[in-house]
């Protein structure tokens, strides 16, 4: 099944989880359980550390992605002219604004960079108040990548009711 188009389900989505380049399937595989949990779509921007044929994703444990609305894009763009740059909060650990602080609102995008790196900074430097970051201790450089998601997301979805 090509993931390019919107994979269709019952209702639009609470909420859009967005990955930028994301490096690790595993990680991946429990953010997209993430979604399934909450009723989010999951967006994956290329490109990708890994492969999403049907052996790999089972072999990374996404074997229940066919209960996750999700989408294959190219660029970050593509995200943006979908739900409208106005919707997507920037998860960074250089953000000024907490993610409690945010106020999401249904059809909102949570957007996290890849493992490795984070999100780039042209795009933070444009994003002002939607870049938020979950507080942690110094000596922690970042969350994983999984975790960081799971925090924000269910943040939101407290937020909605």
């Amino acid at each position: 099944m090509d993931h390019s188009e919107p994979v269709a389900t019952a209702g639009a989505p609470r909420l859009h989880v967005v990955l930028l380049e994301p490096e690790i399937a595993a990680n991946t595989g429990a953010i997209g359980r993430t979604c399934v949990a909450v009723g989010a779509m999951l967006w994956l921007v290329r490109p990708l550390g890994f492969h999403l044929d049907d052996r790999n994703r089972r072999r990374a444990g996404l074997d229940y992605w066919e209960h996750l609305q999700w989408r294959v894009v190219d660029h970050l763009d593509e995200v943006v002219t979908e739900l409208g740059a106005e919707r997507i909060w920037s998860f960074t650990t250089k953000g000024k604004r907490l993610y409690t602080q945010a106020v999401y609102q249904p059809g909102d995008a949570l957007l996290f960079g890849p493992e490795s790196r984070g999100l780039p900074m042209r795009w933070l430097g444009a994003q002002g108040e939607r870049a938020v970051r979950i507080p942690i201790r110094p000596e922690a450089r970042s969350l994983n990548l999984a975790n960081a998601v799971a925090v924000g997301v269910f943040e939101a979805v407290r937020q909605l009711g």
